[in-house]
């Protein structure tokens, strides 16, 4: 067996793969390899027929794929963090909290989120949204536009 004989090849379905080949894929993919591999952990996280915490191994190899899509520039952050927060929100509903591990922990998630949405000026400034208008707002005590 070659020692490329964990990455992906044309037409092999990383959804069969085990959790330690696909957590030895992702430590050395990149890209669109992450995102496939993301893909495939984050379907069988919920997938019902595994035990629950089999359920947590593979959403945890989910978000490591995603964090690492980070670590060369190849995703954009905004896209990361709401991946992120989908997959950690619904592991905490589905399979409930677990205050062993920060991820699945609701009060850190919901830390996590508003840092994640603390925007600095040089980090507003490299928005696709900058220099965007946006309409007057609102007065919270009248609802009357301000001009």
């Amino acid at each position: 067996m070659s020692s490329d004989a964990h990455r992906e090849e044309p037409g092999r379905d990383l959804s069969t793969w085990t959790l330690d080949q696909l957590q030895t894929f992702i430590h050395d993919a990149r890209g669109q390899q992450l995102e496939t591999a993301r893909v495939a952990a984050q379907g069988q996280a919920y997938n019902s027929s595994h035990p629950q915490e089999a359920r947590r191994h593979w959403a945890k190899l989910a978000l490591l794929a995603n964090r690492r899509m980070l670590d060369h520039a190849e995703g954009h952050p905004a896209r990361v963090a709401q991946q992120e927060f989908m997959l950690r929100m619904w592991v905490i509903k589905r399979l409930g909290p677990d205050d062993t591990d920060t991820d699945w922990i609701p009060e850190a998630l919901a830390s996590d989120t508003l840092d994640a949405l603390t925007f600095t000026p040089p980090r507003l400034l490299d928005s696709p949204r900058a220099g965007a208008t946006f309409p007057p707002s609102r007065s919270a005590s009248c609802g009357d536009t301000r001009t």
